[in-house]
């Protein structure tokens, strides 16, 4: 049974606290936040304000992924926010590991978060020192986008990769993740579902989100 990740990207932030409430009530088991800066993808979310409101709202585990350009400025903010796990993009980071231990060594949890065009053998050296691999099955930026299907593949070929080393980093999906392809996408040997719109545009999130569970 996978973790699901509802993202408060796809939230009602007019009811943000009602939308937290929810989420606490539900069988969810993380609160995923996306940062974005307009510079490492086109679209401007929200920044470590927001992740401390909902840090203050529950005991679950606060999920961030940093889509943004220099990620390691702003390490210490995201902690002292009350973030859990950074993860942070391959594509951003010349100094991937360098910024691992950095995150690690601030107590919180670290991710490495790859979009669809980059190649899977590029996270070879650094899955030993991580806890997550954020695999995105959308190009990052925007919510509602469709699952890319050739994102089944990658999975596959991560799974195998994690597996061989006998380590236990969890691969967590980003991206088009919905009730029909749960399952699926389960299957393949994924460990945490990332579901925005899925979730938050439900006539009963609650339901959607234990269905999710269920499924996969």
């Amino acid at each position: 049974m996978p973790l699901v990740a509802p993202s408060l990207l796809a939230a009602n932030f007019l009811k943000l606290e009602d939308e937290c409430k929810m989420l606490n009530e539900s069988q969810a088991d993380w609160f995923h936040l996306d940062i974005m800066d307009g510079r490492f993808v086109p679209n401007i979310s929200f920044g470590p304000m927001i992740v401390k409101f909902v840090r203050s709202t529950t005991k679950k585990y606060c999920d961030v992924h940093l889509m943004i350009v220099e990620p390691w400025k702003y390490f210490k903010m995201f902690k002292d926010a009350g973030a859990n796990n950074l993860s942070i993009h391959i594509e951003a980071c010349p100094d991937l590991l360098k910024n691992i231990e950095e995150i690690k060594s601030l107590g919180m949890d670290a991710g490495i978060a790859i979009s669809p065009d980059t190649p899977i053998e590029n996270l070879k050296d650094a899955l030993p020192h991580i806890n997550v691999v954020c695999m995105m099955s959308v190009y990052p930026g925007f919510g509602g986008q469709e699952f890319i299907p050739g994102t089944m593949d990658r999975i596959k070929q991560l799974r195998k990769m994690i597996d061989e080393k006998g380590l236990k980093v969890k691969i967590e999906i980003d991206g088009g993740v919905t009730e029909e392809n749960a399952a699926a996408i389960a299957a393949a040997g994924t460990d945490v579902l990332v579901a925005g719109n899925t979730v938050f545009r439900s006539k009963d999130p609650v339901a959607t989100i234990r269905h999710l569970k269920m499924e996969g």
